[in-house]
């Protein structure tokens, strides 16, 4: 979910952004998405495709646009996580196709379930076991949504650390910080080989990563705010009514939140020079040390060519401005 959110860079009025995948990277322009595969053989394949788009007009309203964008972003990036690891395996997985619409669905639903279920059910459960322990106040108090807001960060933590052990893993991580160098190497009008993009940080303000910092930054100030708010006209008799009631409003929130978080996100990277914008990258940044490792040339290489076939054979046009801008 981390890798598939990062499409958020722009380098001489071209959108830009990827995610890494098993032994590659993914890269997006516009309509269009490349996967580089670094094969067992050495090879590296390049598979070019149209990026799935269902949002229509939605896809360019902002504060309407950041959920279908997610969901897009995960079909999109579900797909080439799979088309990547049978390319890494370079055979052993002859006769298995890409996943169907059916199979594709059912896989994106159970992220999304899976992620409200982590992030949104569990630090909610939690907290009232903090009110049944005398430690929180009820649901109305500012103490329970503070609870809600230290258990989903130490569930997002925790998460990362603990995928961080497997090192299949930890190769992707690397993969995520040479998408990153490549993204900073275009934006810079720089050279497109390893040796320019070498030098350049694997941090980037518009990563996925400082995107779900902003949704659960987001989500708890919401919650805080809202929830009494929503109780003080309504609210049910019975406990576990009212506890429902309670986590349906805020699955329900989670639209809007990823909306706004997604219009702080293009804002504080389109500025990211500005102090403030600095600042409310900052979290997300530091949060990227965790989730991007330095790359090899190799695999640099690899994320160049990702790129190179996103944007196209209008590259060095590209280059070319962002070198003037």
């Amino acid at each position: 979910m981390r890798g598939a959110l990062h499409l958020l860079c722009q380098a001489a009025k071209l959108s830009v952004g990827g995610q890494a995948v098993m032994e590659g990277v993914m890269m997006r322009s516009g309509n269009r998405l490349a996967i580089a595969v670094r094969k067992a053989s050495g090879e590296i394949k390049v598979e070019t495709r149209p990026w799935f788009s269902f949002a229509g007009a939605w896809g360019k309203r902002p504060f309407l646009r950041g959920f279908p964008i997610l969901v897009e972003t995960l079909v999109n990036g579900i797909s080439a996580l799979n088309y990547s690891a049978q390319e890494a395996l370079d055979g052993e997985t002859e006769g298995q196709a890409e996943l169907g619409p059916w199979a594709m669905a059912g896989t994106v639903a159970a992220a999304l379930g899976l992620a409200l279920g982590l992030f949104v059910v569990l630090p909610h459960l939690v907290s009232l076991a903090m009110k049944a322990l005398g430690l929180s106040g009820g649901v109305e108090s500012l103490s329970f949504h503070l609870w809600d807001g230290l258990f989903k960060l130490l569930v997002f933590l925790g998460y990362i650390l603990a995928i961080s052990l497997v090192p299949d893993i930890r190769r992707v991580f690397q993969y995520h910080g040479a998408e990153h160098k490549a993204i900073w190497a275009f934006e810079s009008g720089d050279g497109l080989t390893p040796d320019a993009a070498r030098g350049y940080s694997r941090l980037h303000p518009r990563c996925g990563t400082t995107f779900l910092l902003f949704v659960l930054g987001l989500s708890i100030v919401l919650y805080a705010v809202l929830i009494p708010l929503l109780l003080h006209f309504w609210s049910p008799a019975g406990a576990v009514l009212r506890h429902a009631y309670i986590l349906g409003v805020k699955l329900v929130l989670m639209i809007p939140v990823s909306c706004l978080a997604y219009e702080l996100i293009k804002f504080a990277g389109r500025f990211h020079e500005n102090p403030a914008c600095k600042a409310m990258s900052a979290p997300g940044m530091l949060m990227q040390l965790l989730t991007t490792h330095e790359p090899d040339d190799a695999q640099l290489e690899v994320a160049i060519k990702a790129l190179e076939g996103a944007v196209g054979p209008d590259i060095d046009i590209h280059v070319r401005q962002a070198r003037k801008s």
